[in-house]
């Protein structure tokens, strides 16, 4: 692996409806995801940046 390698950044998967028990859990798997959606977001903007392409807004891909 060189220095150079800079992998995209991932978006992180969806949970599942089912995998919410619908207790009101604090956090809720749904905010977890929605936390880990907005780093990724930041990261993808970061990694745009880096390789010199145009950012293009995160809403597009979901």
């Amino acid at each position: 692996m060189t220095a150079d390698f800079d992998p995209k950044p991932e978006k992180p998967p969806e949970p599942e409806p089912w995998e919410c028990c619908g207790s009101g859990c604090d956090p809720c798997i749904f905010d977890r995801y929605w936390e880990a959606l907005t780093n990724y977001e930041a990261a993808l903007r970061s990694w745009e940046a880096r390789q010199g392409s145009p950012a293009a807004d995160p809403q597009d891909e979901l």
